[in-house]
């Protein structure tokens, strides 16, 4: 489980540097064109870093107890791995039945 929120942690924070890369491309090419100035590109980009800064900072100090989690979990109504076996257990019985 651990290692499920880990990867999911790091998703987030994968996606987020994504995100931030190709508004920085974006706000180069608008530079190039000539839609906005230099200046105003660099405060978009230093915009940008501190929003992506706040929001991983964020993300990262969250700490998430074990009932959290397990509430988190029930309300995406996930099969449990007691539900998973107890229908391996019955696809079982309904195979050697026919």
């Amino acid at each position: 489980m651990d290692n499920t929120l880990k990867n999911i942690l790091l998703a987030g924070i994968g996606s987020m540097a994504y995100t931030y890369e190709k508004a920085s491309s974006m706000v180069e090419t608008l530079v190039q064109k000539g839609e906005i100035t230099v200046n105003q590109g660099k405060q978009l980009n230093e915009e940008l870093k501190k929003v992506i800064d706040n929001n991983t900072n964020n993300q990262s100090t969250t700490n998430i107890d074990t009932e959290t989690l397990k509430n988190i979990i029930q309300q995406l109504d996930l099969p449990t791995k007691k539900d998973i076996e107890d229908l391996k257990t019955r696809i079982d019985n309904l195979e050697k039945n026919n």
